[in-house]
This record gives structure tokens, sequence and C-alpha cells, in this order.
């Protein structure tokens, strides 16, 4: 198998896995995963569409098309249970697909040479997880799988039954 295709695999598997209970509880966006709080769907949307920004700003040092998110999304960021602090969800939804359908280009625009390529800006404090083109889309998707864990949580927490990975 080839690097590309082991990427996009693994992007397509994790980006279902979230987007499938992100969408089912946009109902309920702001559940915690627990009583002492943790990360709601609605947060955990949004850290994943700034980091699908990430991805072009790592590689090319562009700039992240949702920078001013940081304040709401970002690691050092706290999830707070008023919607109204956020921006809409549906409009953090539409970016996340906007972004990941870049990001999906992009990828789609690599050769096998390419994912060997050094990152021009890795994210501060994260150099060796963004060092290369190859490394920083094997984040991208290990991190969304990660995230997964809140929303299920989260899911539970709404008074939902267990949901199952539907892989295909």
């Amino acid at each position: 198998m080839r690097m590309k295709d082991a990427i996009q695999f693994a992007l397509s598997i994790s980006d279902r896995a979230v987007l499938d209970v992100i969408d089912e509880m946009s109902d309920a966006a702001t559940t915690f995963p627990t009583q002492n709080g943790g990360c709601h769907p609605l947060w955990v949307l949004g850290h994943l569409t700034l980091v699908e920004g990430m991805i072009p700003a790592a590689l090319f040092a562009e700039e992240n098309p949702v920078a001013e998110w940081q304040q709401y999304f970002g690691e050092s960021s706290e999830a707070i249970a008023d919607p109204s602090a956020y921006p809409p969800f549906a409009q953090v939804r539409e970016k996340y697909v906007e972004l990941r359908e870049r990001n999906l280009k992009i990828l789609e625009s690599m050769t096998e040479a390419d994912f060997d390529k050094p990152a021009k800006a890795p994210p501060k404090g994260r150099e060796r997880e963004f060092a290369t083109f190859g490394q920083s889309f094997l984040v991208l998707a290990l991190h969304q799988a990660m995230h997964r864990g809140n929303l299920t949580d989260a899911r539970r927490a709404a008074g939902r039954t267990a949901v199952v990975l539907q892989t295909s």
C-alpha cells in the first residue's frame, strides 16, 4: 500500500467516525462528556476545524483561515456550555467540510516523495508531529480519531445509546 492510500484511508475512516456523531449531536452540541466538563461536540468540531486549517499553514507557511477561532477552539481554550459564545454550529461544520476538502485536494496532488518534504512552518511546540508533509497528514487523522472519544462520551451523557463505528 502506498503512503497516500494509507493516509486517505485513515482520513476517510476518522472523518466518518467523527462526523456521524457530530451530526447526531447537533441538537445537543454543548453536552459535556463528563460531570466535570470536557470537550463537548461543538468544541470538538471547532477544534478539528482549526486543526484542518493548520495543515496548509504548516506545510506551506500560509495563514490559517480560521486563526480567529483560536480563542474558542484552541488547545488552551476551555469548552463552555453557552452555545452563543461560539460561532454557530452550522457555520463551524461548513467550514470544517470546506477545509477538509481542501486538504484532501492537497493530499491528492502529492507524490510519494512529497511525504518526506519538511513542513515549512510546523506549529510551535508541535514541530516533531508536523515535521514532514506525511507526518502532518497522519497527525490530522490520528488527532481526529482521538477526539471521537469526547464525542461518544458526550453522546452517552446526553442519554443516547452506544454508537457503533460504521466503516463501510
